[in-house]
């Protein structure tokens, strides 16, 4: 029996979901499903666009390894639910999973504590009139980004390299999400780092170095390709390497993520300096995703992952925090 399995009692891997990341989320739950299986767990997948989540109770479930990638399932949705139901799930709470679902609201949290990431602009859904959107070059400079602030796996994203592709890549995004992203385009190196724990005791692993062919780092070649060639250990300076997982683990640190997560980085070509894109809350476990890369060259399996992540598991609130105190009406 192993270190972790013994109290962890009936357990849902939560997968699939609503979301445009649907396919990637199924992907990501059977991995983690049969990883669980194999180590003894009483493991069951649950698919919440095809069952109420209120049957996990019903059902005698005791806690949730959340595969779900996207909408209702990193944004703090799915989340606040299980806080109801009082089923401990693994990753971020429903705040930090809320504010790192949003990268609007992500960087504006890294700007305040004086971390590195690109210049933005954020356009509203009632300042996508033309002139607009044709002055957002003006700020930014050329190539730039446009993307969904609230959608991952780079669905939605458009590298512009002229002015008069600005529109279509900004009715693009619309399709996504009600407000559109525009940042600074970073050339360089992308490179992903993992975080697993919380607070004091969490820890960084090793940097992945990821080599797109042309840079096209999307979703067909993230999950359905070969031509993306990875690097672990990354094979970047120590003194580079090191850095990174710095700002990696402030910036997890800086928006309350607990359990696991993934920072997806820019290394800037004409100084080597490091630049904070993201913060994945939920991150992919497929056969090409990162952090089960990163967690082997740490020394972790993949199944041995699954473990720890399920270990983990928790509440914001604890249980008994809840009872009503002794004399209260």
């Amino acid at each position: 029996m192993s270190q972790f399995d013994q109290n962890f009692g009936k357990v849902a891997v939560l997968t699939g979901g609503a979301s445009a990341e649907r396919e990637v989320s199924l992907m990501s739950g059977a991995g983690v499903l049969q990883a669980l299986r194999d180590k003894g767990v009483d493991a069951h997948a649950f698919d919440p666009a095809q069952r109420d989540l209120g049957a996990l109770r019903e059902e005698g479930f005791t806690r949730c390894f959340i595969a779900l990638h996207g909408r209702h399932g990193e944004d703090g949705t799915v989340q606040g639910a299980l806080e109801l139901l009082g089923i401990p799930y693994t990753g971020s709470g429903v705040m930090a999973s809320s504010v790192a679902m949003d990268k609007v609201m992500t960087k504006r949290i890294w700007q305040a504590e004086g971390l590195p990431t690109p210049q933005y602009v954020r356009l509203a859904a009632d300042q996508l009139d033309a002139a607009q959107v044709r002055s957002v070059p003006d700020v930014l400079g050329l190539p730039l980004i446009v993307k969904p602030p609230r959608e991952g796996s780079s669905i939605g994203v458009t590298k512009v390299q002229s002015p008069a592709q600005m529109q279509d890549a900004v009715t693009l995004s619309a399709r996504y999400d009600a407000d559109v992203l525009c940042e600074e385009f970073i050339e360089g190196e992308e490179v992903t780092c993992a975080v697993l724990g919380s607070g004091p005791d969490a820890r960084v692993l090793p940097v992945v170095r990821i080599a797109a062919p042309e840079g096209a780092y999307d979703y067909q070649n993230k999950y359905f390709t070969d031509d993306v060639k990875y690097h672990c250990p990354s094979g970047l300076p120590e003194a580079e390497e090191r850095e990174i997982q710095r700002i990696t683990l402030a910036a997890y640190r800086s928006l309350g993520c607990r359990g696991w997560g993934r920072a997806d980085v820019m290394i800037r070509a004409s100084d080597r300096k490091p630049f904070l894109l993201e913060m994945n809350t939920s991150p992919g476990m497929t056969s090409h995703s990162l952090v089960p890369m990163s967690a082997r060259a740490a020394g972790i399996g993949y199944e041995d992952l699954c473990l720890r992540v399920l270990a983990s598991a928790t509440l914001d609130t604890p249980a008994h925090a809840l009872a009503t105190p002794q004399g209260t009406p």
